[in-house]
């Protein structure tokens, strides 16, 4: 494994508002640096034109700062959690084998953090900080992301990103020999948080079919009937003060569309909606060789909001990113393909005047509003398929 340092990787504004949380854990710590450092695993030795290469493909952002902090230092290093690969580390990859360097496996990317304590009297260890194991603990909580993050001490303790896990063997839930206890262990201990009428649904219909399911099928059920992939919230019945409403929350989104049907050439029912567009005038490349050609035909224009609030809810950043590439997967796969021209994002949160109760906490409003890509508008090349 090569490792290569990187940029800055806070701005002032981030550095000063980690620092008073830091110290909120430990007056001792004084001072805070970050910068990026690249992990690289290679299937072959590297030449120096490969070093040459990778140097200057890492080379981005800020330059970091030389630290000439005095008094002793803690080091965090920030990685991608173990057994995952980091949406950074695929695009870095791709960079590096289109530049001639297929044998480098992976380029992955994490950050060291520097905390620089008090220094002692006179440059003596009487007075210098000290950080205890409770609060090291602290101090890698506020560094990362629990839920796609790993914490380390050592940058070579790296390495074991690049480690090849054995595929475990298939697993059978004893549901015909434990009866329904069988579900609701697995259910605890694979972390599928099925509902108490999922795991009945389970029971019933493995238990007709005379078998045990599997960990896989037990796995896939879960993500597939997640509320993420399915609404059951948002399509479920809708009751007010004991008087059930005739429509479900989606049924009342639809129900603007149902009224004033104008304008649209597709609405629920394909991965992206579709409004009525006009015969202009493209250039795009076209035919068996790819070439540049003009022509006047009728184009539509697609749209598309995604939501991922609860994804982001968890993990900010990486919740917001998935989201984006879920809308802009989801214009390619409408009709027959559309071509992304514009993502927006809307953010809001209440009124501080507003008289009305807050149910969410402003970040959490914040967060939650900021990732509903509002108007993704993309041209679409072709008819929609009927």
């Amino acid at each position: 494994m090569l490792i290569l340092p990187g940029s800055n990787a806070l701005s002032q504004f981030r550095s000063h508002r980690l620092l008073s949380q830091l110290q909120a854990v430990s007056p001792a710590i004084v001072a805070v640096q970050a910068r990026y450092v690249h992990f690289i695993d290679a299937s072959a030795p590297l030449t120096d034109d490969d070093s040459t290469r990778l140097g200057a493909l890492l080379t981005y952002g800020e330059p970091a700062q030389a630290d000439n902090t005095e008094g002793a230092a803690e080091a965090f290093f920030v990685i991608p959690r173990f057994g995952t690969i980091s949406p950074w580390a695929s695009k870095a990859t791709d960079i590096a084998h289109n530049c001639g360097m297929a044998h480098i496996k992976r380029v992955e990317r994490g950050i060291a953090f520097r905390i620089n304590l008090k220094s002692g009297i006179l440059g003596s260890a009487i007075g210098a900080g000290k950080l205890t194991d409770e609060q090291v603990q602290a101090v890698a909580d506020l560094l990362h992301d629990r839920m796609t993050e790993s914490v380390l001490r050592s940058a070579d303790d790296a390495k074991d990103l690049f480690r090849t896990l054995e595929a475990r063997p298939l697993e059978s839930i004893d549901l015909l020999g434990q009866g329904k206890r069988a579900l609701e262990t697995a259910n605890t201990e694979l972390g599928l948080a099925m509902s108490e009428d999922e795991i009945d649904y389970l029971d019933a219909a493995f238990t007709k079919a005379g078998r045990n399911p599997t960990d896989v099928e037990l796995m896939m059920f879960a993500q597939a009937n997640s509320e993420h992939c399915r609404h059951k919230i948002f399509n479920a019945d809708w009751t007010i003060d004991g008087v059930a409403q005739p429509k479900s929350l989606f049924g009342m989104i639809k129900n603007t569309h149902e009224l004033q049907p104008k304008g649209t050439v597709v609405a629920y029912s394909d991965n992206s909606s579709i409004m009525e567009g006009a015969t202009v005038s493209r250039f795009y490349p076209r035919g068996a060789n790819h070439e540049y050609a003009a022509s006047t035909e009728l184009t539509h224009t697609l749209m598309k909001v995604e939501t991922h609030n609860h994804p982001t809810a968890i993990s900010p950043f990486p919740g917001a990113s998935t989201g984006a590439g879920g809308e802009i997967r989801d214009e390619g796969a409408t009709g027959r393909g559309a071509k992304p021209k514009a993502g927006l994002t809307a953010a809001s949160a209440i009124s501080r005047r507003s008289t009305r109760t807050r149910t969410t906490s402003p970040s959490a409003a914040c967060w939650c509003s900021s990732v509903v890509r509002a108007c993704a508008s993309a041209w679409a090349a072709a008819p929609p398929r009927r």
